[in-house]
């Protein structure tokens, strides 16, 4: 994490040496930063930092889409006059273990609009989402798994 914050002063570094502080001359000044903390990998040791910042930018950029998608796909049905929905209650068995990560699979699915996590089965082991498009529970269970709680724990871990 310190790694993070460093390149963060790097770009504010290059943003106020630039004599300006702008979107643009931060996003530049962290790309510099990273290739700056890239070739000096050997000097600072060994860290995790530069295999997360691409697996968070990754996940990062698949929840906005997931956000995109949803919010179209909730305001194609609200506005048209048949509706599409079919709602139902999935229950999705949990690879997640800690408090963090379940936590934090909870609210993302709760942010992405059409769905809602409601409860956490006593054992930890079971989430159940309500969700507003429900084909197959089977499908919404896998992009849950292999969307959501996949990259989340492929960050987190």
């Amino acid at each position: 994490m310190i790694y993070f914050f460093f390149n963060i002063f790097l770009a504010l570094v290059w943003a106020l040496a630039n004599g300006q502080i702008s979107l643009s001359n931060l996003g530049i000044g962290f790309l510099l930063g990273y290739a700056v903390l890239w070739f000096s990998k050997p000097l600072l040791g060994p860290t995790g930092y530069f295999r997360r910042l691409p697996v968070a930018l990754r996940f990062v950029v698949f929840f906005f889409w997931q956000l995109v998608l949803s919010n179209l796909r909730v305001a194609y049905d609200v506005i048209t006059p048949p509706l599409y929905m079919r709602p139902g209650i999935v229950a999705v068995p949990l690879d997640a273990k800690t408090d963090q990560e379940i936590t934090l699979l909870a609210n993302l699915i709760t942010l992405t609009p059409g769905t809602l996590s409601l409860n956490l089965s006593e054992d930890r082991s079971t989430l159940y989402v309500h969700a507003m498009f429900v084909d197959s529970p089977n499908s919404v269970r896998d992009s849950i798994k292999n969307g959501f709680e996949r990259r989340l724990l492929e960050l987190m871990r």
